[in-house]
């Protein structure tokens, strides 16, 4: 019989596009300010595609650089598991331009829409294929193009949001090792879907001439009721993961919340006990990257330092839906 398996984590990548927009710059657009924002959301600037760029377009130079970090042949992918709520196109999925694009021609795949929690949703998804021992390599990448369903001329959506791709490799290593993914966790509660959505585009409301004079297909979200359920949600889903593994937040070596709004993460951070050394911030930098934004993080954090082998490392979400979960893992590598 074969030993247990885990999925890890082996490698971790990102790609943001070129495009600063500062809060200076969407002064000019919107009646708002710089202290305005920064106080009320950590953010300082975020990055936007040009145009013509897509999310299949940045989750490509996100697989291809992690890719060559991990010197690993296209042709070796076994899946990939791409989160976002910004696709290409309606179809085919945006997985299937990836795939294609990096050349990937042994790899099945699909999409998973979870808005901000899709990259929670990818790893819990990838977890199980690895650890069923017929998938040797998948790619989970999270991506969004928020500029494109953004209104600019509503301060309380366009200053929140920013574009980027994050993706991770993840393979197989023996349970006895003690590394890789120990547990997840995912919840949705669909009553808050309508606090936070993208109302036109969809069959409910297919495009027209009324939904684009309406400005339906933007995003459009109840902001101190998401807040609410995010703040309370965010934390009971982490010590919810935790609790299970006999675990508290004084053991974690690192904390890798989404990035959505500072306060909120504060919030969670002190729930759980935390100093500002173990939690990973990159909001400032980049804003609200939604499904790329937890990826993104473990870049930050391995890049600066922060992650070594064996670390208890914590991953928690939470977005539109409402969708939320965390992922408790021991870093690999």
């Amino acid at each position: 019989m074969a030993a247990p398996l885990r999925s890890a984590i082996t490698g971790v990548a990102q790609y943001h596009p070129e495009r600063v927009v500062t809060n200076r710059d969407l002064e000019k657009l919107v009646d708002t300010s710089d202290e305005w924002i920064q106080t009320r959301t950590g953010i300082v600037k975020r990055h936007f595609v040009k145009e013509g760029q897509t999310s299949s377009d940045m989750a490509a130079k996100a697989a291809e650089t992690l890719l060559k970090k991990t010197k690993t042949d296209p042709k070796e992918i076994d899946l990939i598991l791409c989160a976002t709520i910004t696709p290409d196109m309606m179809f085919p999925a945006t997985a299937c331009l990836i795939q294609d694009r990096i050349g990937a021609t042994n790899a099945w795949g699909f999409d998973i829409q979870a808005a901000c929690s899709g990259f929670i949703y990818a790893l819990s998804v990838a977890n199980q294929f690895v650890r069923g021992g017929k998938h040797k390599k998948v790619l989970a990448i999270g991506v969004d193009t928020m500029s494109s369903i953004l209104n600019m001329q509503d301060r309380n959506t366009c200053v929140l949001f920013g574009d980027g791709a994050g993706a991770a490799l993840l393979e197989p290593v023996p349970e006895t090792t003690g590394l890789g993914i120990l547990d997840t966790v995912c919840h949705i509660d669909g009553s808050g879907g309508e606090l936070l959505c993208q109302p036109a585009g969809g069959c409910k409301q297919p495009p027209s001439h009324e939904t684009v004079d309406q400005k339906l297909h933007y995003v459009r979200q109840e902001g101190k009721q998401v807040f609410k359920f995010a703040v309370s949600e965010m934390a009971r889903v982490s010590e919810e993961v935790l609790h299970r593994n006999d675990f508290t937040g004084k053991d974690l070596d690192l904390f890798v919340p989404h990035q959505a709004n500072l306060r909120i993460i504060e919030s969670t951070q002190k729930k759980l006990g935390l100093p500002d050394n173990k939690v990973v911030i990159n909001i400032d930098k980049f804003g609200n990257t939604t499904a790329a934004t937890l990826p993104t993080c473990l870049v930050q954090a391995a890049d600066q330092g922060q992650l070594k082998k064996g670390d208890l490392v914590l991953l928690t979400s939470f977005g539109a839906g409402f969708t939320w979960g965390s992922v408790l893992l021991r870093w690999a590598y």
